[in-house]
């Protein structure tokens, strides 16, 4: 499923023009669409009381489409016209010809707020960038001001809550928060991003009409259960645990001990064949007692639970039986381990792939032209804090132009990233950007980061190519958190049993 820019539906748009589909026939469609969204999200609209804020443009007239519907269905509908719109305009003539109340011009709304159950907002769709103002702006707040006094009035965004920015994610001041919001064709980038992911409620994308080859190329898309169920690796039954992979990962340090621990079993869970860790032998004890699944290659130490520079030479036999090396879950940041991390690097690492996660990122910021020196099929899973470290960028930056930072970081490293937080985006070297559609802050919490670095790992040693692993290890780490969600103190390890339950539920859907 695409994400697109207010340029690229623009774009999307004259082309549905050229094969017969005129904004009228778009218009009509939406409109629809949103009305039986909308009567699906409420049950019934009828006898139910509506408000229809109806803009100038084309939103406006997405919104008549919707008035004409919900009152053709039995609801009592009134319309909101700030601003004046041609008497020639066919939806506005069937609304007058259903003998639709109309509030024109600087008509208050205070006469029919008190009584509204439901608000559709179709003041202004993608085509807004400026500040809300005047009437617009005016209503906009009365309608929050009635919100306040009536906790049970809902609000409908159509296409997207005015006043949010739907490339930036920036939002109005007087932007009116949704309960949901009906997008229409494709969804936006600014549903995406915060502050405004955090104002649209349930999100419903509607199909419009428009063939999904108009938007083919468009470079960024929302991960959807059915991408991840077709690229799962495939269990034979026939299968060895050779069949499945090996993944070595090395990492821990006597203040982090328990991220390798996470990383092996998510690893594993996912369902990797062997799993080897490597960590500094005076730990190998304690996590050989809790990882009775994996094998185990002690490494030298510099000091107790301190890897030494010298464990290079101890760890390449088991580089040279591994698919995929992860790296850095835990591994601490003191001058031997970076000094370990510089060592590996200056020679040939000879792996088919490699996942660097946590700080073995931050070891290699502290590298110039640390990107030069990575082989290729490398996956970088980055928090907004280390990413920052890694493009020398601040935080705040990191996280206002996520999509873009995450984009341009891949290509111009030649690997693919996955910038984490809330719409985890993952992108590819050649460009293509992917957004995971949840944002759970139950995952908001130590350790939980290793999971995911160790799925990622799991499903690369079962023979996925680097992008895909990440996209649906990231999904299945969603998926598992979202299964724990109702868990009162939710923590990383939590989300290890439920992996496999991820897993099995997507495999389960597509057999229905």
């Amino acid at each position: 499923m695409k994400i697109v820019t207010v340029e690229e539906m623009r774009a999307i748009e004259r082309e549905a023009a050229k094969i017969g589909l005129p904004s009228e026939i778009l218009m009509e469609n939406a409109g629809l669409a949103v009305a039986r969204q909308t009567r699906k999200w409420l049950g019934s609209v009828l006898g139910r009381h509506f408000l229809v804020l109806v803009g100038p443009g084309n939103n406006g007239g997405d919104g008549l489409v919707v008035a004409r519907h919900l009152q053709d269905w039995g609801a009592h509908v009134t319309v909101y016209l700030p601003s004046r719109r041609a008497e020639s305009d066919v939806n506005l003539q069937l609304c007058r010809q259903r003998e639709i109340e109309f509030l024109e011009g600087a008509a208050t709304l205070d006469s029919v707020l008190d009584s509204t159950e439901v608000i559709i907002d179709a003041f202004f769709g993608t085509g807004s960038s400026r500040p809300l103002d005047g009437a617009f702006k005016d209503a906009l707040l009365k309608v929050r001001g009635a919100r306040a006094r009536n906790r049970n009035l809902k609000v409908v965004a159509l296409d997207l809550p005015s006043g949010l920015n739907a490339d930036t994610g920036a939002v109005d001041d007087a932007c009116l928060a949704a309960d949901l919001t009906v997008t229409l064709g494709c969804p936006k980038h600014g549903l995406y991003l915060f502050p405004g992911a955090g104002i649209i409620g349930q999100l419903v994308i509607a199909d419009i009409g428009i063939p999904p080859d108009l938007a083919k190329h468009i470079t960024t898309e929302v991960i959807t259960k059915e991408k991840v169920r077709a690229i799962l690796p495939r269990r034979p039954p026939d299968a060895n645990k050779g069949t499945f992979g090996r993944v070595l990962v090395c990492g821990g340090s006597i203040n982090y001990i328990g991220a390798v621990y996470l990383a092996c079993e998510a690893a594993l869970r996912v369902g990797a064949g062997l799993v080897t860790l490597a960590t500094p032998k005076s730990l190998q004890p304690v996590l050989a007692a809790k990882l009775t699944e994996a094998t185990h290659a002690p490494l030298p130490e510099s000091e107790p639970g301190v890897i030494a520079e010298d464990a290079v030479e101890a760890l390449r036999p088991f580089l040279d039986n591994a698919d995929v090396l992860l790296l850095g879950c835990g591994l601490g940041q003191s001058g031997a381990a970076l000094a370990f991390v510089k060592s590996l690097l200056r020679g040939t690492l000879r792996v088919p792939a490699l996942v660097l996660d946590a700080d073995a990122l931050n070891l290699l910021a502290k590298i110039p032209q640390w990107w030069q020196r990575l082989p290729a099929h490398a996956i970088l899973t980055p928090h907004p804090g280390e990413m920052s470290r890694l493009t020398g960028l601040p935080v705040a930056e990191v996280q206002s132009q996520r999509l873009r930072i995450a984009r341009e970081s891949a290509m111009s490293w030649r690997q693919t990233v996955a910038l984490k937080g809330a719409f985890t985006a993952i992108a590819s070297p050649d460009g293509r950007v992917t957004i995971n559609p949840a944002a759970n802050p139950g995952l908001a919490s130590g350790g939980t980061g290793d999971v995911l670095a160790g799925a990622i790992a799991g499903l690369v040693a079962q023979g996925l190519s680097p992008r895909d692993a990440a996209v649906s290890g990231v999904f299945l780490h969603s998926q598992a958190g979202e299964l724990a969600r109702l868990k009162a103190g939710m923590v990383a390890g939590d989300l290890l049993p439920l992996l496999p339950a991820a897993i099995r539920s997507i495999k389960e859907a597509g057999s229905d």
